[in-house]
């Protein structure tokens, strides 16, 4: 097969496979006879394998679906309950409708297993068991036919449901030959998929779910063996077994080989260290070869192109950072000239009106000085430098009245985006500059904790921040609509307690 000039030489690789596995796979069948029996019997454990895995798998289902919703409605329940425990299920509800595939049929109860609440079609019985916290008790309601399941939370507990129709759909993705399924507890069974009246072959087999609660007894469709199927069914294996292996060596003599020397030398190439070099020998293919010269020429657009974007990169890197550059010390300019009018100006109102529009430039360009570094390490703006250089900034800039003002930070090392970046640092410029504009010196107080992978909250808290009459302000119902904005800018609401402001705003994860 190494010389061309042989007639076999000139075939194609195709031709020359079929050949080989005919001639081989011809005196195979005088051995089918004597294996049949076994392959049969191994056929047959295949098939009560597979049926008791399809069996497995429907009850996997069914258990992952009661589980899934009985977490996401403790986890649920016990944020309700934190924000109103009179009336917690309008919060729930809106948890949970943030939960794919979870249901939205529940009720609440107390303690002492009195009923506070119900959101849903939910049909609230007389079963008020009491259920631990961190605990589940599941069972059957035969009246509306579905799985009901307790969760037990601090301060009450909860119980939803599943009916028939939706532990049905459960199974639907999972691929299983599941011909029917029942569930049944201590007392009641319930049918979720009811069996066809005629069956050729099935098997009844019972799970365990809901932690030992709950039974599910599914029954699943056994594949029939014909006759033809019973004599035929060795041949295939038997005939794979010997073509793969002479797939195999006909394959790795004119492919494997070549592409592993092809590979080799693609290995070794490095850019930039010169052209690629193939190995003279690529074996008898005529579409190895191809590749070979496919590759040459690939590799060269290659180092063409990577040698154009390298020069553009750079270039554009060049572009951003000037540009970063002049308008940080363009935005620097600006507070500059602020500060000097500020100075300047006589009325009292002016010099104020020109220190809060300086305090907001300055805001601004601790921002695109961060955004600047963010460009450079592109891993996002950092939170607690940015507040940090922030707030000595307007200490610095603070009235007379509010000249010994302190300002505590207690932040976590945060990374967020630039548009994120300056909604944050308008909203501590505003929260700082109203307590300082209050008078007192109150100390002020800025805490950034992460709340989950992906938010973190921001809370300013201060004395001066407390209303001082019942009746507010022009100042005070301006410095709100403009906190307000800020928070939705950072698409949050906005938490007010007596001297105290926290508003959520999205983080990178660790």
């Amino acid at each position: 097969m190494a010389h061309r000039s042989s007639p076999f030489a000139n075939w194609s690789t195709g031709t020359k496979l079929l050949v080989l596995l005919t001639l081989a796979l011809f005196p195979l069948g005088l051995a089918l006879a004597w294996t049949a029996r076994a392959a049969l019997q191994d056929s047959q454990r295949a098939v009560l394998y597979d049926s008791n895995e399809d069996g497995k798998v429907a009850a996997r289902m069914i258990d992952g679906l009661i589980a899934r919703n009985a977490l996401a409605l403790r986890i649920a329940v016990n944020a309700g309950l934190r924000t109103d425990a009179a009336n917690p299920c309008p919060a729930i509800s809106q948890s949970l409708a943030l939960t794919p595939s979870v249901a939205t049929r529940f009720a609440v109860r107390g303690d002492d297993g009195e009923l506070i609440c119900v959101h849903g079609a939910f049909v609230a019985g007389t079963n008020n068991e009491i259920v631990a916290p961190g605990a589940l008790r599941a069972w059957i309601n035969p009246i509306v036919r579905s799985v009901r399941f307790r969760v037990g939370v601090n301060g009450g507990m909860a119980t939803g449901e599943l009916t028939a129709a939706e532990l049905d759909r459960a199974m639907d993705g999972s691929g299983s030959a599941t011909v029917a399924l029942s569930i049944r507890d201590q007392a009641e069974t319930l049918i979720i998929r009811a069996a066809p009246e005629r069956l050729s072959s099935t098997r009844l087999a019972n799970y365990p779910i809901a932690g030992g609660q709950l039974t599910a007894m599914v029954r699943t469709r056994l594949a029939d063996f014909t006759l033809i199927d019973r004599l035929s069914m060795f041949l295939p294996l038997l005939m794979w077994v010997v073509a793969a292996l002479l797939s195999w060596l006909l394959v790795r003599r004119l492919l494997l080989v070549p592409l592993a020397r092809l590979e080799r030398a693609v290995s070794d190439y490095q850019p930039g260290e010169g052209a690629l070099v193939l190995p003279e020998r690529l074996g008898a293919a005529d579409e190895i070869r191809s590749l070979g010269a496919a590759f040459e020429r690939a590799v060269d657009r290659l180092e063409n192109s990577e040698q154009q974007m390298a020069e553009a990169l750079h270039g554009q890197r060049r572009l951003v950072r000037e540009v970063h550059h002049r308008v940080k010390n363009n935005l620097q300019v600006i507070a500059s000239l602020l500060s000097i009018h500020g100075r300047s100006a006589t009325a009292p109102e002016s010099r104020a009106a020109y220190a809060a529009i300086g305090r907001r430039v300055d805001a601004l360009s601790v921002v695109h000085r961060n955004h600047f570094a963010e460009v450079e390490e592109s891993r996002g703006i950092a939170l607690r430098p940015l507040l940090t250089e922030l707030g000595q900034i307007l200490r610095a800039s603070a009235p007379e009245t509010a000249a010994g003002a302190s300002i505590h930070l207690d932040a976590d090392s945060l990374h967020t985006t630039q548009d994120a970046a300056v909604a944050v640092a308008f909203f501590v410029t505003e929260l700082i500059e109203f307590a300082m504009l209050q008078g007192a010196a109150q100390p002020i107080e800025i805490e950034l904790k992460r709340v989950s992978e992906l938010a973190a909250s921001l809370t300013v808290s201060s004395d001066a921040l407390v209303p001082t009459s019942e009746e507010p302000g022009i100042e005070r119902i301006q410095f709100e609509r403009v906190i307000t904005g800020l928070s939705r800018q950072l698409r949050s609401p906005l938490e007010q307690k007596l001297g105290r402001v926290s508003v959520n705003l999205p983080v990178f994860p660790d």
